[in-house]
């Protein structure tokens, strides 16, 4: 896979050295590249508990990311995946370390436990006071005799650091990162495996399947499971924590491991605080990218009980850029619609008739939904079939209280509807279509009259023209044809779309941004999907 580096021997060092050309002089690096890897504070006066953690570089933003007041000291990176040496562990704790002591924070992998225990004992011969705790949040694999430390690990960054900025001793700062450790579960899902610097990608996951309780090295997951969507993921993850919580307010960190976009990132946010333990979510950390599996798309979700101590802990202050917050959570607010826009309901009226033609129409183009995203994919952003599904299902979901049996009113309502339900510039231009329609049918002009009236705002409001490449070209000529019945004016609306894949350059829609050569050959699938509406009218 093409990535955005140089080389993988150094990606790391130029990252840091990238990161810290923006920290505003607050953060620095010790001499000693590339072995000795230590991003650290220059506000640092030793006067205080310093914090240190590190491990494998891939994480990011862990671990330099968390470095500044009210967090970490320092952070010892090692390369991609890989601990850092025990020379480079020991630069950091000398660097930082004063009479107050040091604390080191390991997540529980061998590497990283040998190379800091080693590190600390040598620290320890100089005469500095040095503790270590090690994190084992991970409850993928309950038999595992050491679980693996994951992103609850950032808990601690933060209590413990709260804490040491207050000028709290070692013994107290020790004891406070004891007690989160023993509190904190975490377990993360995804749907792909990330893909090393310098490597092929490992196919492991396949199509349709998700990973539950994968580490965040890329390792296998506990058992690879169906994937759906959002919310049965979100029910697997909270099935193997549940049983981990006891009573009390906790607080969630929901961590992006590194490929999932914001928006899946805030779905899920929604799936935990409505599942079954949601309602002992009273925090939030995140969602934010926190502790990464390089480009992996996937979560995790670290849950820990909290006091009062360490609600203010979680609270204070943090000058790292990394820290998303610590945010309590509530119901959603939800304001009434300015004077002016609620819209007035239509009287509802039955039609048996008219109820089975739209429902027919609507029934044909949720079943065409996943052909047209793919044309669609062809000449635009994919989502054509989307966009006339979500709206033919609410418009389902609307009959009861539709004016079927009265046309006016019926187109009126429907472009109401459209314009309420229908996302993109097709919503809008079908909802000035039946709006038109609606007021050229109150005028007296008959069915096929008042969808022609409709066709010629679209055309004067939109811009579009036969011949644009939009589904005009499918449309005008069916609604020509349809006086002499729907056979016909399939037939039309059929050859108009055809035509629209020898139209190399649009003039209109989100297809005129594409390049010829990605036109050629494929119908416009706005026209397209007209096209089908009229051939399953036409039997």
């Amino acid at each position: 896979m093409t990535q955005f580096i140089n080389t993988r021997e150094t990606l790391v060092t130029e990252a840091i050295d990238g990161t810290l050309r923006t920290g505003g002089g607050r953060l620095a690096r010790l001499d000693g590249y590339p072995h000795v890897k230590v991003v650290l504070r220059t506000d640092w006066d030793k006067s205080k508990v310093a914090l240190v953690s590190g491990g494998g570089s891939g994480h990011e933003p862990a671990h330099a990311g968390f470095v500044g007041q009210g967090m970490l000291t320092a952070a010892v990176c090692g390369e991609v995946f890989a601990s850092p040496s025990v020379d480079a562990v020991l630069a950091g704790i000398l660097a930082v370390t004063g009479k107050a002591g040091c604390l080191l924070i390991v997540k529980n992998y061998t590497g990283d436990r040998l190379n800091f225990g080693l590190a600390a004992e040598r620290a320890r011969a100089q005469g500095l006071k040095v503790a270590m705790v090690i994190v084992d949040d991970d409850v993928a694999l309950p038999d595992l005799p050491q679980a693996r430390g994951v992103a609850g690990t950032l808990f601690v960054h933060k209590i413990a650091g709260a804490l040491a900025d207050q000028g709290a001793d070692l013994e107290t700062v020790e004891k406070a990162a004891q007690r989160v450790i023993g509190g904190v579960v975490s377990i993360g899902m995804s749907l792909d495996t990330c893909t090393i610097p310098g490597s092929p990608k490992e196919a492991r996951i396949g199509p349709g399947k998700a990973e539950l309780g994968l580490g965040i090295h890329g390792e296998a997951g506990v058992e690879q499971v169906d994937f759906s969507t959002a919310a049965d993921a979100m029910e697997m993850v909270v099935d193997r924590l549940a049983p981990k919580l006891g009573p009390g307010p906790h607080v969630a960190l929901l961590n992006n491991l590194g490929g999932a976009t914001p928006l899946e990132m805030a779905v899920l946010a929604e799936e935990l605080l409505g599942s079954r333990i949601g309602s002992q979510v009273r925090w939030m950390v995140g969602p934010a990218p926190m502790m990464t599996s390089l480009d992996m798309q996937g979560f995790s979700v670290s849950l820990m009980p909290v006091s009062q101590a360490d609600e203010a802990a979680l609270s204070a202050p943090a000058a790292p850029w990394a820290w998303p917050g610590c945010l309590s959570v509530g119901p959603v607010a939800v304001l009434p619609l300015p004077d002016g826009l609620s819209p007035i309901q239509p009287m509802p009226s039955a039609s048996p008739e008219t109820r089975a033609f739209i429902e027919s129409c609507c029934r044909r183009l949720i079943a065409a939904e996943a052909e047209l995203n793919a044309l669609d994919a062809k000449s635009g952003d994919g989502d054509t079939g989307s966009t006339l599904a979500t709206a033919a299902r609410a418009l389902i979901g609307a009959l009861d209280r539709l004016p079927l049996a009265d046309l006016t009113q019926l187109y009126r309502a429907i472009g109401l509807e459209l314009s309420q339900t229908m996302g993109g510039s097709s919503g809008v231009l079908l909802a000035i279509f039946f709006a038109a329609a609606g007021d050229a049918s109150a005028s007296g002009r008959d069915a096929i009259g008042a969808l022609s009236a409709g066709l010629e705002r679209v055309m004067q409001v939109g811009g579009a023209r036969p011949g644009d490449r939009t589904m005009i070209d499918a449309l005008a000529p069916a609604l020509e044809a349809l006086p002499q019945g729907f056979g016909p004016a399939a037939q039309a609306a059929r050859c108009g779309a055809d035509h629209t894949a020898t139209i190399t350059r649009a003039r209109a829609g989100r297809a005129s941004y594409v390049g010829q050569d990605k036109l050629a050959g494929h119908n416009d699938p706005g026209a397209e999907a007209v096209a089908r509406l009229f051939e399953h009218l036409a039997g």
